[in-house]
C-alpha cells in the first residue's frame, strides 16, 4: 500500500512566506537593512539560504544596535526553524529520487538447481 506525503506543499508554503515577507520588509524599510548590514552580499545569502534568520536579525539589531540578552533565544529560533524548513523539504522529497524508498525491499531470486527448458 503506498500512502502519500503532502507535506511538501506545506514546506513550500512556508520557505516561500519568509521569503517575501523578506523581500517585502526590505522594499519598505531599506534603510533598517542597510542599517543591518553592510554590503549587499549578505541579505541575498540569507535570502536564498537562511530567509528566517536574516528575518529574526533585521528586526533584533534595530533596537539596541546589537543582539544580547534573549535576542539570542529568538535568533536560535530561527536558524531551528530554517534547518527544519530545509529538511521538511528533504523528507517531503525523499521518494521521488529513484532507489530511495523507504518501505521498498528488494528481494534477490536465488537461481533455480535446474535450467526450466533444458535442450536435448
Amino acid at each position: 500500500m503506498r500512502t502519500t506525503n503532502n507535506a511538501g506543499c506545506l514546506t513550500a508554503i512556508v520557505s516561500s512566506f519568509s521569503r517575501i515577507m523578506l523581500l517585502m520588509y526590505w522594499i519598505a524599510r531599506p534603510v533598517q537593512m542597510n542599517a543591518a548590514f553592510n554590503t549587499f552580499i549578505l541579505p541575498c545569502l540569507g535570502f536564498m539560504f537562511l530567509p528566517f534568520t536574516t528575518l529574526m536579525y533585521v528586526l533584533l539589531i534595530q533596537g539596541v544596535g546589537g543582539i544580547q540578552g534573549l535576542d539570542w533565544l529568538w535568533l536560535i529560533l530561527a536558524v531551528v526553524l530554517d534547518i527544519a524548513t530545509v529538511a521538511g523539504a528533504g523528507v517531503a522529497n525523499r521518494d521521488r529520487l529513484p532507489g530511495s524508498n523507504p518501505g521498498q525491499t528488494y528481494v534477490v531470486a536465488e537461481a533455480p538447481d535446474k535450467p526450466a527448458n533444458p535442450k536435448p
